[in-house]
């Protein structure tokens, strides 16, 4: 048993495994997008995602906000946790990165079928195409987050580092 710290000052030593990070971005299909307003806040929303080869792939109308803030600083960053997945709750992973921004044929006709299925999973498939279809509006551009630093963070660790310091210094005298 590795030594448990005197409080929750440094959590960093509860870090997410790189297979629990792999299976965590692949399960889930939802983060936290995050950009900075004009006036410098942060500002965040819930989009779905597809991740692939090492990016995460989102998509809004150009006409959204986030997009005019992309294209004034590209500085974003996304979050994702195991709330409402299959995992272990407590797990999570916050990416900060660049974004571009893509409208071109080629991307799309990828992407929408990916986030379609990502976000449709083994529903009918018409009701996947008829969710691609609707994608495919005139304004809709697609974000890539090229990650550049990672934050993980496994609560599962923690927890099971802190149960089994207290078995190990539970008080005799109070078990009666």
């Amino acid at each position: 048993m590795a030594e448990h710290p005197d409080n929750y000052e440094d959590v960093t030593i509860y870090g997410l495994d790189d297979d629990v990070e792999k299976e965590l971005l692949l399960a889930q299909n939802e983060c936290t997008f995050i950009w900075s307003n004009k006036e410098g806040w942060p500002v965040g929303v819930i989009m779905s995602y597809v991740f692939v080869n090492g990016s995460f792939w989102l998509t809004a109308s150009s006409q959204r906000a986030r997009i005019s803030a992309v294209r004034r600083d590209p500085r974003v960053c996304v979050v994702v946790t195991s709330t409402g997945s299959k995992m272990a709750r407590n797990k999570t992973v916050t990416y900060k990165g660049e974004c571009v921004l893509y409208d071109d044929q080629a991307t799309k006709d990828w992407f929408y079928p990916a986030l379609s299925a990502a976000v449709m999973g083994n529903s009918d498939p018409v009701r996947r195409d008829t969710f691609t279809k609707f994608l495919d509006s005139p304004r809709r551009v697609i974000l890539e987050v090229k990650p550049t630093q990672r934050i993980g963070y496994d609560g599962g660790k923690m927890g099971k580092a802190t149960s089994e310091w207290m078995a190990a210094n539970a008080d005799p005298k109070k078990e009666d």
